[in-house]
């Protein structure tokens, strides 16, 4: 049995790009990761297939250090549109940082991923398309989601961090 990758056509990329999106709706990212890179293998800038393996690769984000952070973050580069380019990074740095959230990671760690996630989210802002206010709901809950967590827990270890870091040299 030969053992090599079987391309797809490109009359089947349309529907391929469909299971791939029903595949992230099913949490199964794996299988819609897998899909997105049959199509690019035939059609190499295919922007919905890149933007489906970017966020594909996002959905399988857990805080661990394997995350593919920089492999997403690279795939969102290669976007044609630059407010696609902008807006989707923040989406990799709002996703990591919910994902060590959720991991239970420092809150000193987190918040400068949260930070990195809304200048990406404002400078999208800044040339979105018309009426297109994605980039401001994605930084609305960024800072919901920072100021839930900012109770007293939080706010403790912030000043934790703060003193032990010491004057400035």
């Amino acid at each position: 049995m030969e053992t090599k990758l079987k391309p797809i056509s490109q009359t089947g990329i349309a529907e391929a790009i469909s299971k791939a999106q029903v595949y992230r709706y099913l949490n199964e990212p794996g299988e819609a990761e897998s899909i997105c890179r049959d199509i690019l293998a035939v059609d190499a800038d295919n922007q919905a297939a890149l933007r489906l393996l970017g966020l594909a690769i996002t959905d399988q984000f857990d805080g661990s250090t394997s995350d593919r952070y920089a492999e997403a973050e690279s795939v969102f580069r290669n976007l044609a549109n630059e407010y696609d380019r902008i807006y989707h990074r923040g989406i990799v740095h709002e996703r990591k940082a919910k994902a060590q959230l959720k991991a239970g990671r420092l809150a000193h760690t987190i918040l400068p991923v949260f930070e990195e996630a809304m200048r990406y989210f404002e400078d999208a802002e800044k040339i979105r398309p018309a009426n297109n206010d994605d980039a401001i709901l994605r930084w609305n809950r960024c800072l919901r989601l920072l100021q839930s967590r900012m109770g007293s827990e939080w706010r403790k270890e912030m000043e934790e961090f703060d003193a032990s870091e010491g004057p400035p040299v």
